[in-house]
């Protein structure tokens, strides 16, 4: 990780409490779910590639003015050289692999890699990173186990994502060692699929604040 992108990973993950996990089903819900998100004030999007359109998503909800369109569930090179393409902002990973270290490396955009525990912290650490996405959280050990690794690694920040509600994520907010949260709670699936974008904004402007 280049300081270029260790600054760049920080803003984008500063730039909201919450970040918006998203499997983007149908092509035309990709556009009004990012206004009523980013207008709630929940600006940093990830659209995972869990679907055939994740890719058509990010370019076409990364020109919602004031989005930062990241694509997650990147796997490999491969995905990584992809959601570049389409232009988005970010990728993160579940976990990570030498081979996606090496790729992530020369890539434009910033990479947030997944880890669970201590080993493959210092494994990311020996690749040059320094910021993570713990995944997942809470089957990992969640803010017990962050606040764990906080004593070794004093360096690493992170994005914790995985059975986080609206409930659980201020606990993980309040943690020195945590940029950001990763959830999906404001975008419940039987809004989405009413295209319900008033309840939708509504959640999210909760999660904001």
């Amino acid at each position: 990780m280049t300081p270029d992108q260790l600054q760049r990973i920080d803003a984008i993950l500063r730039a909201a409490p919450v970040v918006p996990v998203l499997a983007i089903d149908d092509l035309d819900d990709a556009v009004p779910l990012a206004h009523a998100l980013v207008d709630a004030g929940l600006p940093v999007l990830e659209i995972t590639l869990r679907t055939p359109v994740a890719l058509d998503a990010i370019r076409r909800m990364r020109e919602v003015p004031g989005a930062i369109v990241g694509a997650g569930t990147v796997l490999n090179a491969h995905d990584l050289a992809a959601v570049e393409a389409a232009g988005a902002a970010f990728a993160i990973s579940p976990g990570a692999t030498d081979a996606l270290y090496a790729a992530a490396k020369s890539s434009a955009i910033p990479f947030l890699p997944g880890i669970a525990t201590a080993s493959e912290l210092m494994r990311g650490l020996e690749h040059g990173w320094m910021r993570f996405k713990f995944f997942p959280a809470e089957a990992s050990g969640g803010i017990a186990t962050l606040k764990g690794f906080a004593g070794p690694f004093p360096q690493v920040k992170f994005c914790p994502t995985g059975g986080i509600d609206a409930a659980k994520a201020p606990g993980y907010r309040a943690l020195p060692n945590v940029l950001t949260v990763g959830g999906s709670w404001m975008v419940p699936a039987d809004a989405l699929k009413a295209r319900d974008w008033a309840s939708i904004g509504m959640l999210a402007a909760e999660a904001a604040r």
